[in-house]
């Protein structure tokens, strides 16, 4: 049973299972507040979480199940493409996860439900024929960024305020879309970095191979410090001091970490781009962490 449920585990891709939790989580904090220790609240961020991560099990699943080939090259790693998983088996695996997450957000709330069901119909077309939108460089990018930056976000916030009744000013939903909107896509630039080898093998455009991997990682630095740029400006020009002293210190810090980090990732060594892969992840994680902070202390 333990071998069975760490080869789940490693086929949801543990890190797109930890910016699910924390997004989850987060924007639960962001709408309901100090409020989020009542016993319902703590039930209904459970059960919002078990549909999340079946609709992540089932979007990272089907692009596994479609990329085996390439994933021998750049993730041999992976449970299908190691040979630890059938690809019978994973097709199983996808179809009860996104069974259980539509399902499971029909009960929840009609904001979940259309969130899943977008996400989802995203996640198809980005990995299926015949659109199959990995193989176009934009409209990957694009659409890894709306799912996981903005619809994702939105959907959750309008999830809770169903069940809480209450709203969060516009302008803080836009704020936030635009900037994990931004964000999201500077994952989606560097997801292909480690890939290079393999896409050139069996010949998918990404912006890596028709950019170039330096610039790929130059056009990420510019774009992920205009996203940090958004909260400092937001803070220091309408929040009262403390607030705009603690988004503007926290996210300096976290761009220039992210900038040293940056300027030390070797482009020809593919463990480096890896590593440096998982770090962007993790200042993703930090930034929800960061917004946790200053809403349960405003």
């Amino acid at each position: 049973m333990t071998q069975q449920l760490r080869l789940l585990y490693d086929f949801a891709r543990p890190h797109t299972i930890i910016a699910t939790s924390v997004q989850v989580v987060t924007m639960l904090i962001i709408v309901a507040g100090w409020r989020l220790l009542s016993p319902d609240l703590i039930g209904l961020a459970f059960a919002t979480l078990i549909v999340c991560l079946a609709l992540n099990l089932y979007v990272v699943g089907i692009n596994q199940l479609t990329d085996v080939a390439i994933d021998r090259i750049n993730k041999p790693w992976l449970p299908i493409a190691a040979g630890r998983l059938s690809a019978r088996a994973g097709m199983r695996i996808v179809a009860v996860a996104l069974t259980i997450a539509l399902i499971g957000a029909l009960f929840l709330s009609p904001p979940l439900w259309w969130t899943v069901a977008i996400i989802a119909l995203i996640g198809s077309l980005y990995s299926l024929p015949p659109l199959r939108l990995k193989r176009r460089p934009f409209a990957a990018a694009l659409s890894i960024a709306s799912a996981r930056g903005v619809i994702a976000n939105i959907g959750l916030a309008l999830h809770y305020q169903h069940w809480l009744q209450v709203e969060l000013p516009l302008t803080t939903l836009i704020l936030a879309g635009v900037f994990f909107f931004g964000f999201a896509l500077v994952i989606a630039l560097y997801k292909d970095l480690p890939d290079d080898r393999g896409d050139r093998l069996y010949q998918i455009e990404t912006l890596t191979t028709r950019l170039g991997p330096q610039r790929v990682l130059q056009l990420g630095r510019l774009l992920l410090t205009m996203c940090y740029l958004l909260p400092i400006g937001v803070g220091i020009w309408s929040l009262p001091a403390f607030a705009a002293g603690f988004l503007a210190l926290s996210h300096t810090i976290v761009i220039a970490l992210f900038w040293l980090v940056s300027l030390r990732v070797d482009l020809r060594q593919q463990q480096s781009i890896t590593n440096f892969y998982m770090f962007l992840w993790g200042i993703f994680y930090t930034e929800f962490a960061l917004l946790s902070i200053y809403q349960l202390t405003n």
